[in-house]
């Protein structure tokens, strides 16, 4: 007893000296420390799912004051500041206590689980006379926009991007003291709200993303203190009122993605404050006025209906950094003063005409960036003088009617990554001083009159990913030094009239090569075989003689091969299910599942038969000797860095290092066998897709059900897995995701060089093959509406998912994945998680996605967004209402919708004919899609609009 009474005192003693440690070090009231033990019990025990530990530790830190996210009065006795974004907070109740520290000045709750502001926050934080500032943005919130009592000190308050809903009235209108407001992203609608606090003091307004609708209220301008509004993507209409121009202070004004008309306000020149004003993608209509570029250094007027000159002062005011006039009916010609604080000038697609203007670029040296004159009828050369503009990285004049010759002057932009000049009317050699250009990434002289040879100096361009030269009449042979272009993954050469020897192809090529319509002749060359990334080989209409070699049928990569008009003979090999073949034209092949030669004409016949016979017996023959053989050996298997073919007896099941189940689904658990999995990835014939970076195979188990098994190279240097354990952790996130449209990892099996993951099987396959395969007319708009909820919905799910957003890599058609025709699934959610781009061959944009839907940012940000993804999304809605692919005949679907959709009577030219005919509704729905698709595809990322709000736009369109 005597020892237990000692260690009672002794614990007695050190909780005593705990607690006066606590007074002492803390300094703060009894009622703020227990307040603030209360908050870390909360947080303790949060029921938001994968909540991290707290960050809050009182057993090692006593004092509130030093905790992370709690700031205090410089003599600790009061808490001033709490901030705690990715808190992992979900408890009303943790609101509702916090609102006990009566001398809070700000609280920022951001980023968070909280799904509803309780009644008892609202009236214990309105109480509290010191409260300036309140951010619970990027939570959960729903129900309705919850009345403000109290709150006399509140200067700013945030609650956007969540998923607050109805009217608003006056449930703001007793903050008296509201300076900045944020509501946008959320799920508001009616009219814009006009009450935002009776004294009038507002400076801020953010009201964007939102289902407003109705005309822009004037009373708005009663807010004489404005410097921002905010309210694009709404559904407002009308014209801008005049009064707006009373908002002398105004600094920014955004009313882009609504559907607003009239003239371009005059007012804007009287406004000396406004530096930015976004009216794009809108119906304003007429010419643009005069002198409203006086002040500003911002201006985006791009997709709208103006018409008339481009104003003679618009580019020439002295504080102009930006301007956006692209597609629009615009006419005349380009001003020829330009601001010398000009950054980016876009004019792309409008019907400008006349000479480019060459005395202002002199002046433009230092700052101009990106200048984009596409599509648009300009006539003369190309100004030498735009070789002064130093800084320029991206020069777009493509489609146009320039003539004359490329100029060597361009040769000095040593900055320049993006040169794009096809279908005008140059002529002339290619100079020698373009290849000097070692920061170009993107070259596109496609479809002019160009001759000569190619520049064997062309091997200086390192840094080129893209290299388009098709539709000229350029001769000779391809340069040897050609193939020392490592980031090389798109060449296009076809119709030309090259001819030669084909020694050495870049060997990252992944794209496409394109050597069609041109002079080459002879056996398929060898050297082919070596681009083992290869997806695209165009080698049709060219003179191409003897059999198709096997080592095309070992292209792990390839997924499109055409050989059409040529004068190839022999059997065809049989190529994987996943490659489209085109062999046409070639009268001298024989397929091998039908031994029977070609239909030759009649005037053939009599003298061919003996030739065919012979031919047809002789194929019988060998195909015969294949069967005989193919049946003695095991099937081969191929793997993707390997360039031999190995059969199964050289080539034992992979070795199992490390399996981890990652789902709590029992049924999958159950079912899943790792070592049947491992036998199914060494048979090919199980091989269902192939992508970029990985191979999808149908695994089916001992119980019957099949899975997907997807095969991650380990070796490949892009792949930044460092070790089995950061891959392990890398998985265990996102097999905690868990939403019906997003394909989340099962499970996973590490072996020494490989990885591979385990998914759901889905039996129709992928939304290409589905749209643009046989499929095709069968898939009615229904399904194709089904999907682009579904999609938007996973989208949606992964850009907001709690612990930050998971981005995608490669959002395509190939990439989303079908259960039905109803169910997507968006899959390669574990690329970005993965990927390292920068040990990439080329550029970011070489790995970031597939062509026709990488953001045209990519190639400048070198960074993969939200807005990228919602970009690569509106091209996957394009293709579910046109019915075309990404890319067509080399020109890109969202170029292509962009430009055709400038003229509202257009629109249905671009609709599926096949599908909008069925019905009005059904045209009226595609029309919906197709605006909120044309939002996506934005050139501008700030223009399109979040993943939240396309899927609420899409919902509207029911």
């Amino acid at each position: 007893m005597t020892r237990f009474g000692h260690t009672t005192s002794l614990l007695l003693f050190f909780f005593f000296f705990f607690f006066f440690l606590q007074l002492v070090f803390s300094q703060l009231s009894l009622n703020q420390t227990t307040t603030m033990n209360q908050l870390y019990g909360h947080l303790s025990n949060s029921t938001a799912q994968f909540a991290p530990p707290s960050p809050w530790n009182v057993t090692k830190d006593p004092n509130p004051c030093s905790w992370k996210g709690v700031k205090c009065t410089s003599d600790n006795s009061s808490i001033t500041n709490l901030s705690l974004p990715f808190f992992s907070i979900s408890s009303p109740d943790f609101l509702v206590s916090l609102c006990q520290i009566d001398t809070l000045e700000a609280v920022d709750l951001s980023n968070n689980h909280l799904s509803s502001i309780p009644d008892g926050f609202m009236t214990g934080c309105g109480k509290i006379t010191g409260l300036k500032l309140l951010n619970i943005s990027r939570n959960k919130l729903s129900g309705p926009l919850p009345t403000f009592n109290g709150f006399a000190k509140l200067e700013s308050l945030d609650l956007s991007h969540n998923s607050l809903v109805g009217s608003i009235n006056l449930q703001l209108d007793g903050l008296v003291a509201l300076k900045s407001l944020n509501l946008g992203f959320n799920q508001f609608d009616g009219s814009v709200p006009i009450n935002f606090g009776k004294s009038m003091v507002l400076e801020e307004l953010g009201l964007s993303a939102n289902h407003f609708k109705g005309k822009l209220p004037e009373s708005i301008a009663n807010y004489s203190k404005l410097t921002s509004i905010d309210l694009s993507v709404n559904n407002i209409y009308g014209s801008i009122p005049d009064r707006f121009g009373e908002l002398l202070n105004l600094q920014l004004l955004i009313l882009s993605s609504n559907n607003l008309s009239g003239g371009i306000p005059k007012f804007l020149s009287t406004i000396q404050n406004l530096s930015r004003f976004a009216a794009n993608q809108n119906s304003f209509s007429g010419v643009i006025p005069v002198g409203i570029t006086k002040y500003l250094k911002n201006l985006d007027l791009s997709y709208n209906n103006l018409n008339g000159p481009i104003p003679g002062d618009l580019l020439s005011q002295s504080n102009l950094q930006s301007v956006d006039l692209s597609y629009n009916s615009l006419s005349g010609s380009i001003p020829a003063n330009m601001s010398p604080t000009l950054v980016r000038l876009r004019l792309g697609n409008n019907q400008l005409n006349g000479a480019i203007p060459s005395s202002s670029f002199g002046s433009l040296q230092t700052t101009l960036t990106y200048l984009e004159l596409d599509n648009n009828y300009l006539s003369g050369p190309i100004p030498p003088e735009l070789s002064l503009c130093k800084n320029l990285a991206l020069l777009n004049l493509a489609n146009n009617n320039l003539t004359g010759g490329l100029p060597v002057q361009l040769g000095v932009l040593s900055k320049l990554q993006e040169l794009k000049l096809q279908f005008n009317n140059l002529f002339g050699e290619i100079p020698i001083q373009i290849t000097q250009l070692q920061t170009l990434q993107k070259l596109n002289i496609s479809w002019n009159s160009l001759n000569g040879s190619i520049p064997s100096s062309i091997s200086s361009l390192q840094a080129l990913t893209n290299l388009d030269l098709r539709g000229n009449n350029l001769s000779g042979s391809i340069p040897v030094s050609i193939g020392n272009l490592n980031s090389l993954i798109e060449l296009q050469l076809g119709n030309n009239q090259l001819n030669g020897a084909i020694l050495l192809m870049p060997q990252n090529l992944q794209i496409a090569l394109n050597l069609s319509s041109n002079l080459f002749e002879g056996p398929i060359p060898g050297t082919i075989s070596k681009l083992i990334g290869l997806e695209v080989l165009d080698l049709s209409n060219n003179k191409f003689s003897g059999q198709i070699p096997d080592f095309l049928v070992k292209m792990a990569s390839l997924t499109q091969l055409v050989l059409s008009n040529n004068l190839l003979s022999g059997v065809i090999p049989k190529f994987p299910s996943f490659v489209t073949l085109d062999v046409s034209g070639n009268k001298g092949l024989i397929n091998a599942t039908n031994s029977n030669s070609p239909s030759l004409s009649p005037k053939k016949r009599t003298v061919a038969v003996g030739i065919v016979v012979a031919v047809a017996v002789a194929s019988v023959f060998a195909v015969g000797i294949v069967t005989i053989i193919a049946m003695s050996i095991s099937r081969r298997f191929y793997r993707i860095n390997d360039e031999q073919i190995r059969s199964q007896e050289d080539f034992p099941q992979p070795q199992i290092i490390k399996g981890n189940l990652l789902t709590a689904n029992g049924i999958h658990r159950s079912n899943i066998d790792f070592n049947k999995a491992m036998e199914a990835v060494t048979d090919p014939s199980n091989i269902f897709l192939k992508t970029r970076f990985s191979t999808y195979y149908k695994a089916i188990m001992p119980s019957g059900i099949s899975y997907f098994v997807k095969k991650l190279n380990w070796s490949d240097k892009i792949f930044q897995l460092g070790s089995h354990e950061k891959f392990g952790e890398e998985l265990d996130v996102l097999g905690k995701l868990n939403n019906s449209n997003v394909m989340t990892p099962l499970a996973y099996v590490l072996t020494v060089d490989s990885a591979y993951l385990f998914y759901e099987f889905a039996q129709k396959g992928t939304l290409f093959d589905v749209l643009h395969g046989s499929l095709g007319e069968a898939l009615d708009w229904s399904s194709r509406y089904s999907i682009a909820i579904g999609v938007a919905q996973g989208l949606a799910f992964l850009h907001g998912y709690t612990s930050g957003p998971v981005l995608l890599l490669d959002l395509s058609t190939k990439s989303i994945l079908l259960k039905s025709l109803k169910e997507p699934q968006v899959g390669d959610i574990e690329l970005c998680k993965v990927i390292d781009p920068t040990k990439s061959t080329g550029s970011l944009s070489a790995v970031a996605g597939s062509v026709g839907y990488i953001p045209p940012e990519y190639a400048y940000t070198m960074r993969v967004t939200m807005a990228g993804n919602v970009y690569s999304f509106g091209v996957i809605l394009l293709e579910l209402v046109t019915g075309k692919p990404a890319v067509s005949q080399g020109t890109e679907l969202a170029k292509w919708v962009l430009s055709n959709s400038v003229k509202q009577d257009k629109l249905d030219s671009i609709l599926d004919f096949s599908v909008s005919r069925t019905s009005l509704a059904v045209r009226n729905q595609m029309l919906a899609v197709l605006k909120v698709a044309i939002a996506c595809v934005s050139i501008s990322p700030q223009a399109r609009p979040k993943s939240k709000s396309i899927l609420r736009m899409l919902l509207n369109a029911r």
